[in-house]
């Protein structure tokens, strides 16, 4: 296991009725607040009226950046920076899932950063400072409710990256599971597969005896497994939905990385999908990933897929090796296919036309320290296998 710092810092409140810790939290830390949200949804199922009316009570005004998108984009962070300098604010709050806090970072980071905020997209390292960010989460996705990325993108430039700082973790999060009832069945799936994904590349890693992190991760997956296709024919099961939430925090705040030497792998090629074609970005994993695990399937990489397979499948552990890793892809497949996921990119109307300079970009995000090493040629192989 690798040496690690452990830095969590976000407070959370879980469960029902947390919204009611709003007020008094935003108002330690603010009175002039930048409210960011998407495309309507928590006004149509209440949320927004209860987030003003904590924020009224504790005395916070109240300014508003709307419309954000589901792969938000460097124009609406701009927007929303501009109006936290002119009006003086001093604390971003995100109602919503991970794009709007995903832009909520981005927005705190830019109102402190002189330059324009896609500065701070291509080189996170420029991050010195940002306003105090909270959020109420409204989808079990990105786990961005407790850790410190963002992924923006440029649609004019067909650029997507992810970028983050520790600066950039939130504060505190409202996790309430009620406000994923209304979470339609195919982004529930999304959501689901994004955590899946989220765990999957931190699971398989090179790093030697990090036994406990690759058991929590296990446990992470079976929840997944178990509670996503609960979720989507009972939306309103608090159990599902609960467990679900958590899973999509843990997944991706650090615990199970910590003391491990991870690149992720599939999310750099599906950025490149998102950036040219802006499609739901849990689809997008959920479609790559099996075919990415049967590229890498090799003599020097069974070991892990063997691990995967029988503590999260329950697959026979006599079994010939290679055998088990297969049953282990294709039930990874069959998992994704069941919850609604898309197996081809052409269900998604993405021919090879972009695959060139897509496969070029997504090979120098860092795909050289993967799992497997992968270059430009690796990646459009997994592109064409993908169609």
């Amino acid at each position: 296991m690798d040496n690690f710092n452990y830095h969590i810092p976000t407070d959370v409140y879980f469960g029902k009725g947390q919204i009611s810790k709003l007020g008094e939290k935003i108002s330690s830390i603010a009175k002039k607040v930048l409210l960011v949200y998407g495309g309507g949804s928590i006004k149509r199922t209440g949320l927004y009226g209860q987030i003003m009316q904590q924020l009224k009570q504790a005395n916070v005004t109240v300014f508003e950046l709307a419309g954000v998108e589901p792969n938000p984009r460097i124009q609406t962070v701009r927007k929303g920076a501009e109006i936290c300098k002119k009006e003086g604010i001093n604390a971003v709050l995100a109602a919503g899932g991970g794009s709007t806090i995903d832009c909520a970072k981005m927005v705190a980071a830019g109102t402190c950063y002189d330059g324009d905020a896609w500065d701070l997209v291509l080189d996170p390292s420029k991050i010195k400072k940002a306003l105090p960010i909270a959020a109420v989460l409204t989808l079990a996705a990105t786990g961005s409710e407790m850790d410190g990325f963002a992924v923006i993108s440029d649609k004019e430039k067909h650029e997507k990256w992810g970028t983050g700082s520790d600066i950039t973790k939130p504060v505190f999060a409202i996790m309430d599971p009620q406000y994923t009832f209304s979470v339609s069945k195919y982004q529930t799936a999304a959501g689901s597969s994004d955590i899946m994904s989220h765990t999957f590349e931190n699971y398989f890693n090179n790093t030697k005896g990090a036994f406990l992190q690759a058991r929590i991760a296990e446990g992470i997956l079976k929840t997944i497994i178990k509670y996503t296709p609960v979720a989507i024919e009972h939306p309103d099961n608090y159990e599902a939905r609960a467990n679900l939430m958590w899973a999509s925090s843990l997944a991706i705040n650090g615990l199970i990385s910590y003391g491990e030497s991870t690149a992720w792998s599939v999310h750099p090629m599906e950025h490149e999908l998102s950036a040219f074609y802006d499609i739901t970005h849990g689809a997008g994993l959920a479609l790559l990933t099996p075919y990415w695990m049967e590229y890498v399937l090799n003599e020097k990489t069974i070991g892990k897929f063997v691990e995967y397979g029988v503590n999260v499948w329950g697959i026979d552990s006599s079994k010939e090796p290679m055998v088990i890793a297969k049953e282990s892809i294709a039930k990874t497949r069959q998992f994704f296919t069941s919850i609604g996921m898309p197996s081809h990119l052409k269900d998604l109307g993405i021919n090879d036309a972009h695959f060139d300079i897509m496969s070029e970009k997504a090979a120098n995000g860092g795909l050289d320290h993967g799992f497997m090493p992968l270059s430009k040629e690796d990646v459009k192989k997994i592109f064409m296998m993908a169609l």
